[in-house]
């Protein structure tokens, strides 16, 4: 016969193996009732102690007591999940299942574009400004070099809140702003949302923009075509190439249109690039000597030059998208390819 200390190893291991592969109530009351009955192998076990000798029979009663609130503190716990695992299959819902995975949302293809061109400017040592969507018609306009009733003024298609407060047509107010404030040398971008009337397949009411503005001691447009090559090589890609035509805007002079060779067919003529080769993407030029009067600069010792780009634009053309109302039509199946 095994000593009492065997004994007992012995019935802990079996009922708590036990315990654990019942699945079911009916299966641990039958256990609870061997190992724990008026009949049970414990039970047994205390009765018989009687027949040890008398040195052994105190230790022998101690650890029959502890695996005696063992085995009950198991039941218990066993019970209880047993319970638990019925009242999840009365509901339908299986707890050993693995739970569904959550599916992770992404940034809007405008926001990734945004941050992507607002890297590759931080890497090229400008700074992000901020300014306010609702302007007043100075900053919007008459600070850039846009007088009242000038002809300029029609190409904004403007949304006038009340007669000198407008919702902002571009970031460029951003520009007068910062400059009004800082001592040059300054290399800034401003992004953000901005306004116009108009509305068709490459037009919206409310698209985004990014403005660019550089100025210090001995820039010159040779600086201008470095900065914005550097850009759309990093942005698309090394074999971009880039064309700079004469253009106007009021608050640059000399001005010029940007195109790139079309991204789609490269260079070899499609309905995209209206089979020229090449499609317009930005405009800039050197900051007009009016501008740096307004804000108090020296046009004798500052130059600039200043560049603006539509995202959805660049979106479009990155991504090869021909509508410009998917951006805001929220349809997730266009969404979730980003």
């Amino acid at each position: 016969m095994h000593n009492n200390i065997d004994d007992l190893i012995d019935i802990e291991k079996k009922a708590i193996q036990s315990i654990d592969q019942a699945t079911d109530t009916e299966t641990l009351e039958q256990l609870s009732t061997r190992y724990l009955g008026r009949k049970g192998v414990l039970t047994a076990f205390l009765r018989n102690i009687s027949a040890l000798p008398e040195e052994d029979r105190p230790n022998a009663g101690k650890n029959a007591n502890i695996l005696k609130g063992k085995l009950e503190a198991a039941f218990k716990s066993a019970f209880s999940k047993v319970d638990r695992l019925n009242d999840a299959d009365s509901s339908g819902i299986d707890v050993t299942l693995p739970g569904r995975s959550v599916k992770r949302g992404n940034n809007h293809p405008v926001t990734q574009v945004t941050d992507e061109i607002c890297d590759i400017f931080l890497r090229l040592g400008f700074d992000i400004a901020e300014g306010p969507e609702v302007e007043t018609d100075y900053y919007n306009f008459e600070a850039l070099n846009f007088p009242k009733h000038h002809p300029a003024r029609d190409m904004q298609d403007t949304f006038f809140v009340s007669e000198n407060i407008v919702l902002r047509t571009h970031t460029s107010p951003s520009q007068p702003r910062v400059m009004e404030k800082t001592e040059p040398p300054i290399r800034i971008i401003s992004p953000g949302k901005v306004f116009r009337c108009d509305s068709d397949v490459t037009h919206t009411p409310m698209f985004n923009q990014v403005e660019g503005l550089m100025v210090d001691e001995n820039i010159s447009f040779g600086d201008l075509k470095g900065i914005l090559t550097t850009f759309i090589h990093q942005f698309f890609d090394k074999e971009t190439s880039l064309r700079f035509r004469p253009s106007f805007f009021p608050f640059t002079e000399p001005s010029a249109e940007v195109d790139i060779r079309c991204v789609m067919c490269r260079g070899k003529g499609c309905r995209i690039c209206s089979k020229t080769g090449w499609l317009e993407i930005l405009g800039s030029g050197m900051v007009h000597p009016a501008v740096f009067e307004n804000v108090d600069y020296d046009t004798d010792k500052f130059t600039g030059f200043a560049f603006g780009m539509g995202i959805e634009r660049l979106a479009m053309l990155k991504y090869g998208i021909d509508d410009l109302r998917k951006f805001f039509e929220n349809d997730v199946r266009f969404l979730g390819q980003f």
